[in-house]
């Protein structure tokens, strides 16, 4: 009887606002640069929102996260199926049944769930939406030259205290998609020809992380990394096939994805999905390559499906389950050299994330020895720290439209450069009866960035004020919040990494 009288309170709590609660108390109220609002939307349009709803077990959940991924564990690699996290996570059925009595009552229409039961995806009107979560105002908004449009609340919203057990967040509100960072950048003078090279391609890559023609997938094993593309950011086949015929002539490939799971677009190329599929291929060359395609939020980012690594740049970087990666460039414009830090590589602590413990180590070892640290006061020295690694990110080549574009520039370029490699390393793992490497963050920091090569030059740009005068962390010795653990000396993160 009581569950029947909270069920039929519901809809009366939608209506009156009452008894309300914010899940969000941060949510974004200042439009970001480069948005535009085009007005309030039009009541009877209709839009999809995202209900994040409460998880169960999270602890127990962390704790076989940590077990699988540490390699003195001797559950090292028994990796969980995804039906093995949907039974340890679902929702309890008071959770699912609450909320799908609560957008029934509020016309929610075809809504669908994933595996886990966690995220729930339904269509409402305008006017429906604004009823549903009191506060919220939807307005039309565009952004910058590539006219990405999006319809999000300027405010914001709450929910009936009811749910408060029960809903996490609503997505699909208030957050914008992020900016790209890549850049395209003016072209150095060149000053010597000795080693030249005109621009980055996967033959720079290559070289200068120690790859040989024979470092490729065998296209026999049973592993497949992945991409995905958001927000009508679209790769092109033909894109890629000219990619690599003018780039992958001295290392076997392959020239066409896989598999796109999802909607394909059929409007331009966005340069940062061309970038990702063309860079994910040819550093994890000759592996089976997935896309998904979804028109969510975010920009394009990689991961490598057989071990799980999660390499997508518009992630939360602070994520302590995520592998971030920083940037670097030459040290010579032009010339195959050590590198240096790429100024506009990110880095620093979280204000989200506590500091895992995987990395305590090398986090108290830079606070301690560093003698380039902003004011205390500029971050939070107890966060979690990132990067975690690094590769080159500067002046890139992409072939976007039937175009081949120069000096194109950012972290962006550097994901997906780490994760086919890390990809290739997964090839031998499988190949000699082991499992993929899965969550590389606690192996890494244990092993102190063996197999990669240190970055101890430079540092990244920060607030332009008296203070702090521009410069931001700067990389050193060992772990920095700049260029991570270094960048990839394959044979040698090969064996770093093959055993056990």
């Amino acid at each position: 009887m009581g569950l029947q009288a909270c069920l039929l309170g519901l809809f009366a709590l939608i209506l009156s606002g009452k008894c309300s609660y914010s899940p969000e108390p941060d949510q974004r109220r200042t439009l970001p640069p480069g948005w535009v609002s085009l007005g309030r939307a039009d009541p009877e349009e209709e839009l999809s929102l995202t209900f994040a709803l409460r998880q169960q077990n999270l602890e127990r959940l962390s704790e076989l996260v940590q077990a699988v991924s540490d390699p003195n564990s001797p559950q090292y690699g028994k990796y969980l199926t995804l039906e093995n996290v949907a039974d340890l996570v679902r929702p309890s059925p008071l959770t699912l049944h609450t909320v799908q009595k609560w957008l029934l009552a509020a016309g929610a229409q075809k809504c669908h769930s994933v595996i886990t039961q966690d995220f729930l995806t339904c269509w409402l009107s305008i006017r429906q939406a604004e009823l549903l979560l009191p506060g919220a105002q939807f307005h039309h908004y565009v952004e910058g030259p590539t006219e990405t449009h999006v319809v999000r609340s300027p405010r914001p919203y709450q929910l009936p205290q009811a749910l408060a057990p029960h809903v996490d967040f609503v997505g699909g509100l208030h957050r914008f998609p992020p900016t790209s960072s890549l850049r395209q950048r003016p072209e150095p003078q060149v000053t010597g020809t000795v080693g030249l090279h005109l621009g980055v391609t996967p033959s720079v890559i290559r070289k200068r992380y120690n790859l040989t023609s024979q470092d490729v997938g065998s296209g026999t094993s049973n592993n497949s990394q992945a991409c995905a593309q958001f927000l009508e950011q679209y790769f092109h086949d033909s894109d890629l096939a000219q990619f690599m015929r003018l780039f992958g002539g001295n290392f076997a490939h392959q020239a066409s994805v896989t598999r796109v799971v999802g909607q394909q677009g059929r409007g331009r190329a966005g340069i940062e999905a061309s970038l990702d599929v063309q860079y994910l291929m040819s550093a994890g060359a000759n592996i089976s390559t997935w896309v998904y395609s979804s028109p969510g939020d975010s920009g394009a980012g990689c991961w490598s499906v057989s071990g799980r690594h999660q390499f997508r740049p518009t992630f939360p970087a602070s994520s302590p389950y995520v592998t971030t990666v920083g940037g670097t460039s030459f040290q010579e414009p032009f010339l195959i050299t050590n590198e240096i830090v790429d100024y506009i590589s990110g880095g620093g602590f979280s204000n989200v994330f506590p500091r895992p413990s995987y990395q305590e180590e090398a986090v108290a070892k830079f606070l301690s020895s560093s003698p380039h640290l902003p004011p205390s006061s500029y971050f939070n020295a107890s966060g979690r720290a990132y990067p975690d690694v690094a590769a080159l990110s500067d002046g890139y080549w992409v072939v976007s439209n039937r175009v081949p574009i120069p000096w194109v520039s950012g972290t962006s370029a550097s994901t997906p450069v780490f994760g086919g490699l890390l990809s290739l390393i997964n090839e031998h793992r499988i190949l000699s009866g082991r499992p993929p490497l899965g969550f590389l963050n606690p192996r890494l920091y244990q092993q102190h960035g063996a197999g990669l090569f240190d970055v101890t030059h430079g540092c990244h740009a920060s607030c332009l004020d008296e203070e702090v005068e521009g410069q931001g962390f700067c990389s050193g010795p060992g772990w920095d919040p700049v260029t991570g653990w270094g960048t990839p000396n394959f044979p040698a993160l090969l064996k770093t990494l093959l055993n056990p």
